[in-house]
């Protein structure tokens, strides 16, 4: 018999999800296993710019994966790929990098190769194009401790199994009182808890969460925020100077920034209460100095722009950016 009385629990929020008819899955990783494993892909085409939980989630699929660089601008290198249609079994697996490929362009890879599967991870408020296949993290926009959207393009089922979030939300509450630096531990061992993890149903919290947020409020902050470190940063920026940056669809996950140096600046910016995360260091293990993979993964400083802040921060970060290369 369901509990009665007793202390209150967390508020249920009766707001609406942006995507609610989306599958809602436990994480990114878990949603590409669970799709591409459903619809018979036996081999998956993958960008070298990729983080290992991805390709491992894949390869405990028994999954076929082979790997092509990327431009630039961030699109895959044709010279890499197939020149042809994928294969029924086969699938091109497209990362939208920063929110910089827009819906035109990845359109046109599916009328060019077919089976392409979208990674939207850094692109939550830019909805996929109908009859492609994407996934969403909520956990990179919001601050929830697990949860993705996926759009599958044909019929899946669902996992049986619901996770269960309560017991990993420590550094996340933790955060709102205090220091990032006092939970940073809690939310890395966060995070390696989900190695090796099965697909499941987003969680009932997190869904309960999703359905409280302002998401209109989120992406105009985001993408105003995003335009004053653009004004502020763009004359340094090398993706800026090269025409390559663009205004994500939607809302923008972060400001990338592309300057000599990079992985310098991001300690130096750490010391100043500035955390700017490494994205792919695997990129950086395992690819070579020369290569576009290893000079991305390590030079392209993330710089947040998210709905937490305004025109004050962003200053802040631009300023102190602009003192570390000798700018200012």
């Amino acid at each position: 018999m369901k509990e009665i009385g007793g202390y209150l629990e967390a508020e249920h929020f009766r707001g609406n999800e942006l995507y609610p008819h989306a599958m809602k899955l436990n994480l990114g990783r878990t949603a590409a296993a669970l799709y591409l494993k459903e619809t018979g892909a036996r081999r998956v085409w993958l960008p070298r710019f990729l983080c290992t939980s991805v390709t491992d989630a894949l390869k405990k699929e028994e999954m076929e994966l082979l790997f092509y660089g990327i431009l630039p601008d961030f699109t895959p290198d044709e010279k890499d790929l197939p020149d042809r249609p994928m294969e029924e079994d086969e699938c091109l697996f497209v990362v939208n990098f920063y929110g910089q490929i827009d819906n035109d362009r990845l359109l046109a890879m599916k009328k060019r190769w077919g089976n392409v599967f979208l990674d939207f991870t850094h692109s939550f408020f830019q909805e996929p194009p109908a009859g492609m296949p994407a996934l969403m993290s909520v956990r990179k926009f919001f601050g929830v401790t697990d949860g993705a959207y996926l759009f599958a393009a044909e019929d899946i089922s669902l996992p049986k199994e619901q996770d269960e979030s309560h017991t990993r939300f420590a550094h996340v509450l933790g955060r709102y009182e205090r220091n990032a630096s006092e939970f940073y531990r809690q939310m890395l061992e966060n995070a390696e808890s989900y190695v090796g993890a099965e697909p499941k149903r987003m969680s009932a919290l997190t869904e309960n969460l999703m359905r409280g947020i302002d998401y209109e409020y989120a992406a105009s902050v985001r993408n105003t925020n995003f335009g004053i470190l653009d004004e502020l940063l763009g004359a340094v920026n090398e993706l800026k100077q090269k025409g390559i940056l663009k205004t994500p669809e939607g809302g923008a996950f972060c400001y990338p920034l592309l300057i000599r140096d990079g992985s310098r600046i991001r300690k130096e910016l750490a010391k100043e209460n500035i955390y700017v995360p490494t994205y792919w260091r695997n990129v950086i293990d395992e690819m070579p100095q020369g290569s576009l993979e290893y000079r991305y993964a390590s030079d392209i400083l993330a710089l947040p722009c998210d709905q937490r802040y305004g025109a004050s921060e962003m200053k802040t970060v631009a300023e102190a950016v602009l003192r570390l290369i000798g700018e200012e």
